[in-house]
């Protein structure tokens, strides 16, 4: 079995602390919220807490007693699971959690899968249909909305790495399987560095998940991954490109012969909206919009792990984003409060606040541009929305009100077409 160069509860503590998606602060800030008076004077603050956290991590200092109880306490577990020798585990569980930086994940996996899964990592050429099950249920727990974004790509970010590994030396029988599964995950990371406000990033992930989702030969993944990488914009970038993405995205199945999915067309076309609508070609925004408002069909009887995540609500938001870049303030205001009323707290709904505030300061509602504002800020710090804060920050700047003016688009910049065309 595999080894390493630190004691093995150790390596547990970290492994424990990625799988709750907590930072070493996090971590920090949560035991001192559980001690009592006495220890949290005790306890050291801020940096140094964080320091001594590390120290932990490393095996260069193992827990006091007061501090155990303290980790055990945050963590829900016995010292013994959490701190003890290789009888609370499987031999290697906290190894290779530690050695590929894949996120331990405390009771969702029984001890059996996760030695099972650790021979694989070994060996890839034993990862078979229960690795491909570890691995779906795996992301299927980290894939929560609650988290921070930039914290969630991550964590994903070794997930990926494992899979690459797997799927060049796996069986052919499960191979196909797990090049999906790295495709849905670059997809993943692809959206959550886009929210932590790192675009370039973000299309550096999608064209990663478009790559496997080719070598899947799934038309239908490849299409979704098309798809997303059309939502996909910043200030600077081509809206030719957007609607290019988005037609190819809504193309593809029907060229290569694949299933049709309504929701697919659906997207598709909210998308090609927006790139209208940032070029300011508001007849052809207002025609796919009134086009992707239609309630999809029924979706192809083979479901998949991926969806296309159409929905009214989401329709209603990127049209409201279409009417802010047309500079119909009062449509968007209006769809974006109906909206947000009962919006669920998370990245992107903190960024469609902020486009709320950033309409209000256009339409000079000042006063109601502060109150969403404040609530656009206290979320985006809350989720990690880096997004939302640059949003905010513009809505701040006094833009004039009228049709959005953004920056031309030159070649070089984050979105610019680059390598075969999305069509071919």
């Amino acid at each position: 079995m595999i080894g390493i160069d630190i004691p093995l509860w150790a390596a547990r503590l970290r492994a424990w602390r990625r799988g709750k998606l907590w930072s070493r602060e996090d971590l920090g800030q949560r035991l001192t919220g559980a001690a009592d008076e006495d220890t949290r004077d005790r306890l050291p603050a801020g940096e140094e807490l964080t320091r001594t956290v590390r120290s932990w991590e490393t095996g260069e200092r193992r827990p006091d007693e007061r501090e155990a109880e303290l980790l055990c306490r945050v963590y829900g577990a016995g010292e013994g699971d959490l701190l003890g020798g290789e009888s609370g585990e499987p031999a290697g569980t906290a190894l290779w959690h530690h050695l590929t930086g894949v996120p331990l994940v405390p009771g969702r996996f029984t001890p059996e899968e996760e030695e099972r899964t650790g021979r694989a990592v070994e060996n890839p050429a034993r990862a078979d249909a229960e690795t491909v099950a570890y691995l779906e249920a795996l992301l299927d727990a980290c894939a929560r909305p609650a988290r921070r974004p930039s914290d969630l790509a991550d964590v994903l970010t070794p997930v990926f790495t494992l899979i690459q590994g797997f799927h060049s030396d796996a069986r052919p029988s499960v191979r196909r399987a797990l090049i999906m599964l790295s495709s849905e995950d670059a997809e993943t990371i692809s959206r959550m560095r886009y929210e932590a406000g790192d675009l370039g990033e973000a299309l550096r992930w999608s064209d990663r998940a478009r790559r496997a989702a080719g070598r899947s030969e799934d038309e239908s993944l490849v299409a979704y991954t098309m798809a997303s990488r059309a939502g996909l914009t910043g200030p600077r970038s081509d809206p030719g490109e957007v609607v290019e993405i988005a037609v190819a995205a809504r193309e593809r199945p029907a060229r290569e012969h694949a299933a049709p999915s309504p929701r697919l067309e659906a997207l598709t076309r909210l998308r090609e909206a927006q790139g209208h609508a940032m070029a300011g070609e508001e007849d052809m925004c207002h025609r796919r919009l009134e086009e992707s408002a239609e309630p999809p069909g029924a979706e192809p009887e083979e479901r998949t792990r991926y969806t296309f995540g159409y929905s009214p609500s989401l329709h209603d938001v990127l049209a409201a984003e279409c009417f802010l870049d047309l500079g119909h303030l009062d449509d968007a205001i209006e769809i974006l409060e109906r909206e947000l009323a009962s919006a669920k707290e998370s990245a992107a709904t903190a960024y469609d606040l902020a486009r709320l505030a950033h309409a209000y300061a256009d339409a000079h509602e000042s006063e109601r541009c502060a109150q969403v504002a404040r609530r656009a800020l206290d979320l985006a710090r809350q989720t990690g929305a880096a997004r939302a804060l640059r949003e905010l920050r513009l809505a701040r700047s006094g833009l004039v009100p009228g049709p959005r003016r953004r920056p031309p688009w030159r070649p070089g910049t984050p979105g610019a077409p680059g390598g075969p065309r999305w069509a071919t």
